[in-house]
């Protein structure tokens, strides 16, 4: 039985329209995804196999790809709840999130600040890659991480909770190859309620896991 598999969407293929289109969401969840997925259980298959044959010339090459496919996994699965087309916006206390608008503005100075930076991380990923904000549990604090591929370029134990996709498999039937367009129009469709739940679980559990006394 596979260890992993694909959720299914929150919403619909033309929930996210205009901003994201029904014909990506399909692709990028359909296809992509599931490749992801797949891609997961097939390397934990063959490394169960090399423990079995005690066959080590391959470990490196499917640890990498073990990193690379299940973080992938775990990026789209957050991905897909971070939006909503009732999304956008800026968090306040007003809508629930107030405790979320409070640590974006101590942890980057005002939203502003923050958006401007995460844009900036997205946007600017060399080839393929990831705009990310995560807890970070040593310091209690917000950061922005850039990650390339899916799993490069990350804080140890730092805890995704917003994520920018910014593969070209996102954005490229819609935006050709206008990136910054389309991380620009993602504001328009963050979902600040998930954002929230995901930021007060980091923080009640995530320090839990490191720098055991």
């Amino acid at each position: 039985m596979a260890t992993y598999t694909l959720p299914e969407l929150p919403y619909d293929y033309a929930a996210l329209a205009p901003v994201i289109s029904p014909e990506i969401i399909e692709l990028h969840h359909d296809k992509h995804h599931a490749a992801y997925v797949k891609g997961a259980n097939d390397t934990l298959e063959q490394l169960a196999e090399a423990r079995d044959k005690e066959s080590w010339g391959s470990i490196n090459g499917l640890e990498k790809n073990l990193a690379f496919h299940l973080s992938g996994h775990i990026l789209h699965s957050i991905y897909w709840h971070n939006m909503s087309g009732d999304g956008g916006g800026e968090p306040h206390e007003k809508d629930g999130v107030g405790e979320l608008a409070d640590a974006i503005a101590e942890s980057f100075g005002s939203y502003a600040g923050f958006k401007a930076q995460l844009t900036k991380a997205a946007a600017t990923t060399q080839g393929s890659g990831w705009g990310v904000l995560a807890y970070e549990p040593v310091s209690g604090r917000l950061i922005v991480e850039q990650i390339y591929d899916h799993q490069g370029n990350v804080g140890q134990g730092s805890v995704p909770i917003l994520v920018f996709d910014a593969w070209e498999h996102a954005f490229y039937l819609q935006y050709k190859n206008q990136k910054v367009d389309f991380i620009e129009a993602m504001w328009r469709v963050v979902n600040w309620q998930d954002v929230a739940r995901r930021y007060r679980s980091a923080k009640e559990h995530a320090n839990n896991l490191l720098l055991a006394p």
